[in-house]
Protein backbone atom coordinates (compact mmCIF):
# COMPACT_ATOMS: atom_id res chain seq x y z
CA UNK A 1 0.00 0.00 0.00
CA UNK A 2 1.30 3.44 -0.95
CA UNK A 3 1.03 5.46 2.24
CA UNK A 4 3.79 7.98 1.50
CA UNK A 5 4.41 9.32 -2.00
CA UNK A 6 7.34 11.59 -2.79
CA UNK A 7 6.84 13.75 -5.87
CA UNK A 8 10.12 15.32 -7.03
CA UNK A 9 8.81 18.39 -8.85
CA UNK A 10 10.94 19.85 -11.60
CA UNK A 11 8.12 21.75 -13.26
CA UNK A 12 7.74 19.13 -16.01
CA UNK A 13 4.19 19.23 -17.34
CA UNK A 14 4.02 15.51 -18.11
CA UNK A 15 4.95 14.50 -14.58
CA UNK A 16 2.39 16.91 -13.15
CA UNK A 17 -0.28 15.56 -15.50
CA UNK A 18 0.51 12.02 -14.36
CA UNK A 19 0.23 13.05 -10.72
CA UNK A 20 -3.23 14.48 -11.43
CA UNK A 21 -4.33 11.16 -12.90
CA UNK A 22 -2.98 9.17 -9.96
CA UNK A 23 -4.78 11.34 -7.44
CA UNK A 24 -8.06 10.18 -9.00
CA UNK A 25 -7.43 6.62 -7.82
CA UNK A 26 -9.54 5.59 -4.80
CA UNK A 27 -6.61 3.62 -3.39
CA UNK A 28 -4.62 6.84 -2.95
CA UNK A 29 -7.39 8.89 -1.36
CA UNK A 30 -5.73 8.76 2.07
CA UNK A 31 -2.09 8.65 0.96
CA UNK A 32 0.23 11.42 2.12
CA UNK A 33 1.83 13.34 -0.74
CA UNK A 34 5.17 15.06 -0.25
CA UNK A 35 6.07 17.60 -2.93
CA UNK A 36 9.78 18.30 -3.12
CA UNK A 37 11.60 21.05 -5.00
CA UNK A 38 15.37 21.22 -4.87
CA UNK A 39 17.28 24.48 -5.28
CA UNK A 40 20.96 24.86 -6.06
CA UNK A 41 23.35 26.09 -3.34
CA UNK A 42 23.80 29.83 -3.67
CA UNK A 43 24.57 33.07 -1.85
CA UNK A 44 22.26 33.94 1.06
CA UNK A 45 20.35 36.61 -0.86
CA UNK A 46 19.87 34.43 -3.92
CA UNK A 47 19.02 31.45 -1.73
CA UNK A 48 16.20 33.33 -0.02
CA UNK A 49 14.75 34.37 -3.37
CA UNK A 50 15.10 30.82 -4.73
CA UNK A 51 13.33 29.34 -1.71
CA UNK A 52 10.47 31.83 -2.06
CA UNK A 53 10.15 31.07 -5.79
CA UNK A 54 10.14 27.31 -5.13
CA UNK A 55 7.50 27.63 -2.41
CA UNK A 56 5.28 29.68 -4.73
CA UNK A 57 5.59 27.08 -7.49
CA UNK A 58 4.56 24.32 -5.07
CA UNK A 59 1.59 26.39 -3.88
CA UNK A 60 0.47 26.87 -7.47
CA UNK A 61 0.78 23.12 -8.09
CA UNK A 62 -1.25 22.25 -4.98
CA UNK A 63 -3.97 24.66 -6.08
CA UNK A 64 -3.99 23.08 -9.52
CA UNK A 65 -4.16 19.57 -8.05
CA UNK A 66 -7.06 20.54 -5.74
CA UNK A 67 -5.68 18.24 -3.09
CA UNK A 68 -6.86 18.15 0.52
CA UNK A 69 -4.38 20.34 2.49
CA UNK A 70 -3.87 17.84 5.33
CA UNK A 71 -2.78 15.17 2.82
CA UNK A 72 0.10 17.14 1.33
CA UNK A 73 3.37 18.42 2.73
CA UNK A 74 5.79 20.72 0.94
CA UNK A 75 9.56 20.44 1.05
CA UNK A 76 12.17 22.84 -0.32
CA UNK A 77 15.74 21.63 0.03
CA UNK A 78 19.09 22.99 -1.05
CA UNK A 79 21.60 20.68 -2.70
CA UNK A 80 22.28 18.52 -5.73
CA UNK A 81 18.91 17.29 -6.93
CA UNK A 82 19.72 13.63 -7.57
CA UNK A 83 21.32 13.18 -4.16
CA UNK A 84 18.65 15.20 -2.36
CA UNK A 85 15.80 13.15 -3.86
CA UNK A 86 17.41 9.96 -2.55
CA UNK A 87 18.06 11.47 0.87
CA UNK A 88 14.51 12.77 1.27
CA UNK A 89 13.02 9.45 0.12
CA UNK A 90 15.02 7.68 2.84
CA UNK A 91 14.17 10.32 5.43
CA UNK A 92 10.44 10.00 4.74
CA UNK A 93 10.56 6.23 4.21
CA UNK A 94 8.60 6.89 1.01
CA UNK A 95 6.72 4.01 -0.59
CA UNK A 96 6.93 5.57 -4.06
CA UNK A 97 9.00 8.22 -5.82
CA UNK A 98 7.44 10.02 -8.79
CA UNK A 99 9.56 12.07 -11.15
CA UNK A 100 9.98 13.17 -14.73
CA UNK A 101 12.57 11.68 -17.04
CA UNK A 102 14.20 12.66 -20.29
CA UNK A 103 14.42 8.99 -21.25
CA UNK A 104 18.13 9.13 -21.95
CA UNK A 105 19.86 5.85 -22.59
CA UNK A 106 23.20 4.30 -21.79
CA UNK A 107 26.07 6.77 -21.51
CA UNK A 108 23.86 9.75 -22.39
CA UNK A 109 22.47 9.66 -18.87
CA UNK A 110 25.93 9.85 -17.34
CA UNK A 111 27.12 12.62 -19.61
CA UNK A 112 23.93 14.63 -19.06
CA UNK A 113 24.00 14.07 -15.28
CA UNK A 114 20.53 12.53 -15.39
CA UNK A 115 18.65 12.79 -12.10
CA UNK A 116 16.14 10.04 -12.89
CA UNK A 117 18.86 7.61 -14.01
CA UNK A 118 20.82 8.22 -10.81
CA UNK A 119 17.76 7.70 -8.62
CA UNK A 120 16.83 4.59 -10.60
CA UNK A 121 20.32 3.22 -10.02
CA UNK A 122 20.52 3.76 -6.30
CA UNK A 123 17.07 3.73 -4.76
CA UNK A 124 15.58 0.58 -3.31
CA UNK A 125 12.10 2.12 -3.53
CA UNK A 126 9.44 1.87 -6.21
CA UNK A 127 9.85 4.55 -8.84
CA UNK A 128 7.37 5.99 -11.33
CA UNK A 129 9.06 7.66 -14.30
CA UNK A 130 7.24 9.88 -16.79
CA UNK A 131 9.20 10.76 -19.90
CA UNK A 132 9.06 14.29 -21.26
CA UNK A 133 8.13 13.16 -24.78
CA UNK A 134 5.09 11.00 -24.06
CA UNK A 135 1.42 11.92 -23.96
CA UNK A 136 -0.12 11.38 -20.54
CA UNK A 137 -3.71 10.16 -20.73
CA UNK A 138 -6.47 9.16 -18.35
CA UNK A 139 -5.48 5.74 -17.04
CA UNK A 140 -7.58 2.98 -18.59
CA UNK A 141 -5.22 0.34 -20.00
CA UNK A 142 -2.65 -0.89 -17.47
CA UNK A 143 0.00 -3.39 -18.53
CA UNK A 144 1.68 -5.64 -15.96
CA UNK A 145 4.64 -7.74 -17.11
CA UNK A 146 4.24 -11.24 -15.67
CA UNK A 147 6.66 -14.12 -15.18
CA UNK A 148 7.35 -16.59 -12.38
CA UNK A 149 9.80 -14.31 -10.52
CA UNK A 150 8.95 -12.91 -7.05
CA UNK A 151 9.53 -9.40 -8.43
CA UNK A 152 6.85 -9.84 -11.09
CA UNK A 153 4.38 -11.29 -8.60
CA UNK A 154 4.98 -8.41 -6.21
CA UNK A 155 4.50 -5.94 -9.10
CA UNK A 156 1.16 -7.58 -9.89
CA UNK A 157 0.05 -7.26 -6.26
CA UNK A 158 1.03 -3.59 -6.25
CA UNK A 159 -0.87 -2.95 -9.49
CA UNK A 160 -3.98 -4.65 -8.09
CA UNK A 161 -3.78 -2.62 -4.88
CA UNK A 162 -3.26 0.58 -6.85
CA UNK A 163 -6.19 0.16 -9.24
CA UNK A 164 -8.71 -1.66 -7.05
CA UNK A 165 -11.91 0.35 -6.88
CA UNK A 166 -11.06 2.32 -10.02
CA UNK A 167 -13.71 1.28 -12.51
CA UNK A 168 -11.96 2.61 -15.62
CA UNK A 169 -8.93 0.33 -15.31
CA UNK A 170 -8.36 -2.85 -17.31
CA UNK A 171 -5.17 -4.77 -16.59
CA UNK A 172 -3.30 -6.35 -19.49
CA UNK A 173 -1.36 -9.29 -18.08
CA UNK A 174 1.61 -9.73 -20.38
CA UNK A 175 3.72 -12.87 -20.44
CA UNK A 176 6.73 -13.04 -22.77
CA UNK A 177 8.13 -16.54 -23.15
CA UNK A 178 11.36 -16.55 -25.19
CA UNK A 179 10.72 -20.19 -26.14
CA UNK A 180 7.52 -19.37 -28.01
CA UNK A 181 7.22 -18.05 -31.54
CA UNK A 182 6.67 -14.30 -31.58
CA UNK A 183 3.64 -14.59 -33.89
CA UNK A 184 1.72 -17.13 -31.80
CA UNK A 185 -2.06 -16.58 -31.90
CA UNK A 186 -3.40 -16.66 -28.35
CA UNK A 187 -6.60 -18.53 -27.48
CA UNK A 188 -8.45 -19.07 -24.23
CA UNK A 189 -6.99 -22.57 -24.14
CA UNK A 190 -3.45 -21.17 -24.38
CA UNK A 191 -4.10 -18.92 -21.41
CA UNK A 192 -5.73 -21.67 -19.38
CA UNK A 193 -2.74 -23.91 -20.05
CA UNK A 194 -0.31 -21.26 -18.87
CA UNK A 195 -0.20 -21.45 -15.04
CA UNK A 196 1.51 -18.06 -14.67
CA UNK A 197 -1.14 -16.20 -16.66
CA UNK A 198 -4.12 -18.18 -15.42
CA UNK A 199 -3.22 -17.65 -11.75
CA UNK A 200 -2.57 -13.95 -12.32
CA UNK A 201 -5.87 -13.50 -14.16
CA UNK A 202 -7.77 -15.23 -11.38
CA UNK A 203 -6.16 -12.95 -8.80
CA UNK A 204 -7.01 -9.80 -10.75
CA UNK A 205 -10.62 -10.81 -11.36
CA UNK A 206 -11.09 -11.78 -7.70
CA UNK A 207 -10.45 -8.14 -6.83
CA UNK A 208 -13.10 -6.88 -9.22
CA UNK A 209 -10.74 -5.59 -11.93
CA UNK A 210 -11.19 -6.39 -15.62
CA UNK A 211 -8.23 -8.03 -17.33
CA UNK A 212 -6.91 -9.34 -20.60
CA UNK A 213 -4.03 -11.77 -21.17
CA UNK A 214 -1.24 -11.43 -23.73
CA UNK A 215 1.12 -14.33 -24.38
CA UNK A 216 3.94 -13.90 -26.87
CA UNK A 217 7.41 -15.14 -27.64
CA UNK A 218 10.56 -13.19 -28.38
CA UNK A 219 12.85 -10.94 -26.39
CA UNK A 220 11.05 -9.77 -23.22
CA UNK A 221 12.17 -6.12 -23.08
CA UNK A 222 11.48 -5.44 -26.74
CA UNK A 223 8.17 -7.28 -26.71
CA UNK A 224 6.91 -5.48 -23.61
CA UNK A 225 7.60 -2.09 -25.19
CA UNK A 226 6.16 -3.18 -28.54
CA UNK A 227 2.96 -4.52 -27.01
CA UNK A 228 2.56 -1.40 -24.86
CA UNK A 229 2.61 0.63 -28.07
CA UNK A 230 0.39 -1.75 -30.05
CA UNK A 231 -2.29 -1.83 -27.34
CA UNK A 232 -2.06 1.88 -26.57
CA UNK A 233 -1.18 1.23 -22.92
CA UNK A 234 -1.58 4.17 -20.54
CA UNK A 235 0.45 2.85 -17.60
CA UNK A 236 3.06 0.07 -17.41
CA UNK A 237 4.01 -1.82 -14.24
CA UNK A 238 7.24 -3.80 -14.10
CA UNK A 239 9.02 -5.63 -11.30
CA UNK A 240 12.53 -4.21 -10.97
CA UNK A 241 14.38 -6.18 -8.29
CA UNK A 242 17.34 -4.85 -6.35
CA UNK A 243 20.12 -7.27 -7.25
CA UNK A 244 23.17 -5.75 -5.59
CA UNK A 245 24.42 -7.00 -2.21
CA UNK A 246 24.06 -4.67 0.77
CA UNK A 247 27.74 -3.69 0.69
CA UNK A 248 27.33 -2.39 -2.88
CA UNK A 249 24.02 -0.55 -2.62
CA UNK A 250 25.70 2.85 -2.78
CA UNK A 251 27.46 1.88 -6.00
CA UNK A 252 25.99 2.03 -9.52
CA UNK A 253 24.77 -1.19 -11.10
CA UNK A 254 26.82 -1.26 -14.31
CA UNK A 255 24.30 -3.47 -16.13
CA UNK A 256 21.55 -0.94 -15.54
CA UNK A 257 23.96 1.96 -16.01
CA UNK A 258 24.75 0.83 -19.54
CA UNK A 259 21.12 0.14 -20.35
CA UNK A 260 21.36 -3.63 -20.74
CA UNK A 261 18.85 -4.71 -18.07
CA UNK A 262 15.20 -5.30 -18.92
CA UNK A 263 13.92 -2.60 -16.58
CA UNK A 264 16.36 -0.03 -17.94
CA UNK A 265 15.42 -0.85 -21.54
CA UNK A 266 11.73 -0.47 -20.75
CA UNK A 267 12.39 2.74 -18.81
CA UNK A 268 14.02 4.22 -21.90
CA UNK A 269 11.89 2.81 -24.71
CA UNK A 270 8.33 2.52 -23.38
CA UNK A 271 5.90 5.10 -24.78
CA UNK A 272 3.95 5.47 -21.53
CA UNK A 273 4.65 6.12 -17.83
CA UNK A 274 6.55 3.23 -16.23
CA UNK A 275 6.17 2.13 -12.61
CA UNK A 276 9.28 0.18 -11.57
CA UNK A 277 8.24 -1.78 -8.50
CA UNK A 278 10.79 -2.76 -5.90
CA UNK A 279 9.79 -5.00 -3.05
CA UNK A 280 10.23 -3.82 0.49
CA UNK A 281 13.00 -5.53 2.38
CA UNK A 282 11.74 -7.83 5.10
Amino acid sequence: MLKKILYADSGANNAQDMLKQLLKLPSLSSSKLYILRVISPNTKEKETAAIEAAENKIKDLITDLKITPNLVETLVREGEKKITVLEVAEELNADLIIMGSRGLGKLQSILANSVSQYVFQLTGRSLLLIKDDIYVKRIKRVMVAIDKSPAAQYALDEAINLFQGYSDAEIYLTRVNPDLKANLEITADDIAANPILSRAAAKVKSRGIDCRCLLVGGRPAQQICGLASDYNIDFLVLGSPERRPSVAKNLPDLERLLGSSLSDYVRIKAECPVLLVRQEEK
